[in-house]
This record gives structure tokens, sequence and C-alpha cells, in this order.
């Protein structure tokens, strides 16, 4: 058999701490100081500078001597969207999360599979905190049983292999959070028929998900886009999958009007007046 790869923990932190870099522009602001992503991420303020300029000589950053702050550059958006979905690469999908974040107030994820995880692609918060210990950023992952997100790209795996696969996540589930793989299976099997799931957020603490799978050409990796909010009689969860489910359709199909959506959705504004 062959020999598992050994990371390089320096190196991993060295790559990691250049994705939280391009990360903070994304989900904070366009301009930011040295201290501002130290600060962030509780790094030290030399390194953070040295990383930085080390990013301004490869040319994915600005840097304003005057202000001393910084900038991504137009490669860093481009980096990689050649090969991307249509609406990733023109930008669609981000702007259609800034929107609904906009008109609801929820915090909304773009998500895809890695492996035998979720994981979010984009995040933007709402206005509402969520109860979730360690955050949510671009990049966090968790396992595909835990979440509605997860059912939903499980349900994309074809029968015979998703069986595999499911069985593989029960293995390696720890004992406190061991799940039944008939129960899983059905529950699967009803978001793939449905394209979408209500359920556990699946991120730690005790938030929820709505949740639709979003349109893809054959040989795409899916993707998943959704609310997270707090548990509340208040939410009103058909309204919201309703809106996420016409949000989609609008921006796959209509690339050069679905930003024309109207501000409010029929049954979504009382879901979202209570939760914003």
């Amino acid at each position: 058999m062959p020999m598992a790869m050994v990371l390089d923990p320096n190196k991993a932190k060295t790559a990691r701490r250049v994705i939280e870099v391009l990360e903070f522009f994304d989900e904070q602001k366009r301009h930011a100081t040295v201290m501002d992503i130290a600060r962030r991420y509780k790094r030290p303020q030399s390194s953070t500078s040295e990383l930085l300029a080390i990013l301004v000589d490869m040319g994915l950053l600005y840097k304003d001597s005057n202000s001393r702050s910084y900038t991504p550059t137009p490669w860093a958006a481009m980096l990689g969207s050649l090969f991307q979905p249509s609406s990733v690469r023109d930008g669609r999908l981000s702007m259609l999360t800034d929107r609904l974040v906009a008109q609801t107030g929820l915090g909304t994820a773009l998500m895809g599979m890695v492996g035998l995880n979720v994981q979010i692609y984009r995040w933007l918060a709402g206005s509402k905190p969520l109860a979730i210990p360690d955050g949510l950023t671009g990049g966090t992952q968790r396992r595909l049983c835990e979440s509605a997100a997860g059912w939903l790209l499980l349900s994309t795996i074809s029968p015979e292999r998703r069986e595999g696969v499911i069985r593989r996540l029960g293995a390696e589930t720890p004992a406190d959070r061991k799940f039944s793989a008939t129960a899983i299976t059905q529950r699967v099997q009803d978001c793939g028929q449905q394209g979408y799931a209500v359920g556990p957020a699946g991120f730690g603490g005790t938030a929820e998900m709505c949740a639709v799978l979003m349109p893809s050409e054959p040989g795409e990796h899916p993707m998943v886009l959704g609310f997270m909010y707090e548990p509340s009689e208040d939410i009103d969860r058909a309204a919201l999958i309703a809106l996420l489910q016409k949000s989609v359709l609008t921006c796959v199909s209509q690339p050069d009007n679905y930003v024309s959506l109207p501000s409010n959705h029929a049954g979504a504004a009382t879901a979202v007046s209570s939760a914003a």
C-alpha cells in the first residue's frame, strides 16, 4: 500500500496563513492594515507584516504607502477562476450571497464537498450571531453526515458509491456522535428528491440550516447554498427555502437579470423580520 504523505507543519501553517489573509478581505472589508489582520487571527505583528510584504512582492496585494493599508489585486481574485462554473467566474454567486444576507439578515454560506467533509467556500455573517463555539470562516469543514448541507451533497453521489461513503463515515464517527446508517441513507435520499434540506448546520452549537442544491453541469462539483440561524418559532423555513430556490434559479437562468429580484419575497419577510 502507498504510504500516506506526511505534511510539514511549518509549510502547512504558512499556506493556511496566506488563505486567512485572502479570506479576511473577502469577509471583512476591502482595505486592511497589518494590525487589522494580526488582531483578527491573533498572530504576531512582525510575522503578519512579513507575510503581507511577501504577498505584495508576489503581486497578490497592493500596499498604500500613505495609509499603510493593503488591498487585493485583480490577480488574487482571478486565481483558479478559469475552471470554475460561470456563476463563480463572473461573480454572480458572490453577489447573490451578498444580496441574500442584506435581504434576510441571516448568515449565508456557499458550501461544497471535500473528501468526507462539507467545506464552506464563502461565508457571510448575518445580523445575529450564531452560537457556534469556533465561529465560521471560509474553509471550515465538518463531516458530511452531521449537517443538512452534507445530506444534500451526499445525495449527488451514486447510490452504489454512497452506501460505502456512509459506512465509512459511520466507522470514523466518534462514539458520542454515532448515527443510524439506515436513517441517514433515507434522509439523504429524501433530500435529493426534494432538492433542499432543513436540519442542523453541523458546525457545532445549536444552529440550524435551510439549504438548496445549486444546479450544475456534467463534470462540475456539487455546491449547496444555505441560510444558518438559531432555532426560533419566528423562522419561516418554508419561506426561506422558497427564497433560496427562486434566487438560485434566477441567478443561473437569467444572469443579466437576477440582480433585479424584488427586494422582498412573499412569506420570507415575516421570517426575516423576526430573525434579523
